[in-house]
């Protein structure tokens, strides 16, 4: 095999991220010199595991409106609302209060009533926050329209009543998708198909009825009779992250890292204890959430191939600087403000 200096010492370095586009609503990057397990897990985790804060419980004092209480609980719940700083938080499991307090809940509460002659909407920005919170931001709706009115709850008419509250509390997307904080995760690799992973449908011509994406450019398309490679794999995946509202979608990336590193922490802790006799289940007790940690560092007191601590990422470690050199991001604080 020919040795090529450049693509050796790239793989050296380990993992690299090449940002293409960074917004308030999306974060397009590729990630390299990983393989396709990585990188699907990454996907995986920021679609259904990343902690966010969303209504849980509603009651409804009050509803003459001709939506019925389950509808609009529904609803409510689907509202993206902040989730800045809710690593802060605690799980209802986590908590040792009654049932709801300040550490492990937000109260919103919202009471229109139409008394003009038209109909009346009542917006997301109609939730107002109330009583204590972890910070002066989580838990407020999120409302990124031209109007600032986010989304429509409900209608009323003349004479119609609603008076309710709400109780939102953190979770994450496999419980329920509220919790999602994204909205969609692109996720590609091989534009050119070299690999053949897939067997393209079509009709006529292939090449016609299947353009290549926008991320074709960024590779060289394959040659005129060029034989395959049975063992090539791929090692360049290609992101595009969406954020529902709750969450800036740089956040979400970092965040998913950061639970990628405390699940490999938990697993290295579960290992360990069998060495030492106690078996696989000596300490386990039952399901976990993401934020599960023991040691003072967040991570049990192990560390995992990617840093550790409570507060870094690959991405944002003590200075800006991790195993595979210099970051944009700095220390507690992300490339976009």
């Amino acid at each position: 095999m020919d040795y090529d200096p450049m693509v050796m010492d790239d793989e050296a370095l380990g993992p690299m991220v090449k940002i293409s586009q960074a917004d308030s609503v999306r974060v397009k990057y590729e990630l390299s010199n990983v393989d396709l397990a990585f990188a699907n897990s990454l996907r995986r985790v920021m679609l259904a595991e990343i902690p966010t804060i969303a209504i849980d419980l509603v009651e409804i004092e009050e509803n003459s409106s001709v939506l019925a209480d389950e509808f609009i609980a529904h609803r409510l719940g689907l509202i993206p609302l902040n989730s800045e700083g809710v690593k802060d938080m605690l799980t209802s499991r986590e908590c040792d209060c009654d049932g709801r307090c300040e550490n492990c809940s937000v109260t919103l509460t919202l009471h229109a009533k139409c008394t003009g002659e038209e109909n009346m909407h009542v917006f997301a920005r109609d939730l107002v926050p109330t009583g204590e919170r972890i910070n002066q931001v989580i838990g407020t709706p999120v409302l990124s329209d031209a109007e600032g009115l986010g989304p429509l709850i409900l209608k009323l008419r003349p004479g119609q009543e609603i008076k309710l509250e709400c109780i939102a509390k953190k979770g994450i997307a496999k419980e329920h998708a509220k919790w999602a904080p994204s909205a969609a995760i692109g996720f590609e690799y091989d534009p050119h198909n070299k690999l053949h992973h897939l067997d393209l449908w079509y009709e006529q011509d292939p090449k016609a009825e299947w353009p290549p994406s926008e991320y074709a450019e960024w590779e060289e398309p394959p040659q005129e009779g060029e034989p395959f490679d049975y063992d090539a794999v791929p090692n360049r995946f290609y992101f595009n992250v969406e954020s529902a509202g709750s969450l800036p979608p740089d956040a979400i990336v970092i965040e998913g890292i950061q639970v990628i590193q405390q699940k490999l922490a938990s697993l290295i802790k579960e290992l360990s204890a069998g060495e030492g006799g106690d078996g696989m289940n000596g300490d386990y007790n039952g399901p976990r959430s993401p934020e599960y940690a023991t040691g003072a560092d967040g991570f049990g007191g192990y560390t995992t191939p990617f840093g550790n601590g409570g507060n870094q990422s690959s991405w944002g470690g003590a200075g800006g600087t991790t195993p595979y050199g210099t970051t944009p991001y700095g220390a507690g604080h992300s490339g976009w403000s």
